[in-house]
Formats: C-alpha cells, structure tokens, sequence
C-alpha cells in the first residue's frame, strides 16, 4: 500500500526540522538535484561542502529510503553499485518542502 501525499510531506518536513548544521537539508537537495545517483557520486558531492565519511552518507540514503520512502533502489547486476532513484511521484513534495524552509 502506497503512503498518501500527506504523510510523505510530514515525513519530509520532520526530517528536515531535525537539521542543526544543514546536512539533512544539502543532501536532500542533492538527491533532488541528482534525481538518479549511487552512495558514491552523492557523497562526493556531499563532501565537497561538509565534511562526512561515504557510511555516513550511506546511512543517510537508507533512512531517506526506508523511512521517508521517497526512493527507489534498483541494482542490475550483482557487481553493480546500488542505484538510488528519487520517485516521480514524491519529486515535486520533496521541492516544495525545500522551498519553503
């Protein structure tokens, strides 16, 4: 069963309001950027601007998966890196979120 709009606003909302130093913000805003990216390219992008390890950032993506839900992990071969993709659907929740904070 699919969350409703509603929760997934609240859901996005709660995670930023829990940003002291702006992370939660940059890396959401990464992701909204990217909309398609792997552990690596975020944390170099990431990285440039704060200063966190790959685990941390990979950490950060399962949360934002897991619980926000706005995510869609795909990986086509066993070797292959997860790729991260941002859902259409949550795309524009997740911008306007950014734009009013």
């Amino acid at each position: 069963m699919k969350p409703q709009r509603s929760e997934i606003l609240s859901r996005i909302m709660r995670f930023i309001n829990l940003d002291s130093d702006g992370l939660r913000r940059f890396v959401l805003e990464s992701i909204v950027d990217a909309r398609e990216f792997t552990v690596a390219s975020l944390h170099e992008s990431v990285s440039s601007r704060f200063d966190v390890s790959r685990k941390m950032i990979a950490s950060m993506i399962g949360y934002i998966c897991s619980s926000l839900g706005i995510l869609h992990v795909n990986k086509k071969s066993y070797r292959a890196p997860k790729t991260y993709i941002l859902r259409d659907e949550y795309a524009d929740i997740a911008r306007a979120v950014l734009a009013t904070l």
